[in-house]
């Protein structure tokens, strides 16, 4: 694991988005600031899971080894979209709102806790620094083009080339 650049990439995004969903938390109602938030952490997101199964997820699809993984992070993927199109279609400023959001906010959660604790080492054991350079200059090429993506395209939408 000589060029560990792909998880480093991964997980400054999973610190970023840590940082967005508890600055999301402090705020209330339906404020400029929740939906300034909001639809930054959509953008922000939506572009870091698409240029992440590109990459990352691509490769291990290939691997017997780590196909499983991939597979169930794909899956926690789409459930973390629907749960963003959901959200944008409820009231911020009500308790509904509130309610779907720390649901999300718990699943994201445990949704990149588990790829940095579990699947990232098991991916490191099994790629090649090649591997993880190649990964990290897709991941790296592929995110502006999927932020740009995720900023026109409504939450909950999902559309990637």
């Amino acid at each position: 694991m000589a060029d560990a650049r792909i998880f480093a990439d991964l997980k400054a995004d999973h610190d970023r988005h840590r940082t967005l969903l508890a600055q999301i938390s402090e705020t209330s109602g339906a404020s400029e600031e929740r939906e300034t938030l909001f639809e930054a952490f959509r953008v922000e997101v939506s572009a870091h899971a698409a240029a992440e199964e590109e990459s990352l997820y691509a490769t291990m699809l290939g691997n017997p080894e780590l196909r499983d993984d991939a597979r169930h992070s794909v899956s926690e993927h789409k459930e973390i979209d629907d749960y963003l199109g959901e959200l944008a279609e409820i009231d911020m400023a009500t308790g509904a709102w509130l309610t779907k959001f720390k649901e999300m906010r718990h699943r994201y959660e445990h949704h990149i806790d588990e790829e940095e604790e579990e699947m990232f080492p098991a991916a490191a054991e099994e790629l090649s620094s090649a591997e993880e350079a190649r990964l990290a200059k897709v991941f790296e090429t592929r995110k502006p083009k999927e932020l740009a993506r995720a900023e026109a395209s409504p939450p909950g939408s999902d559309e990637r080339d």
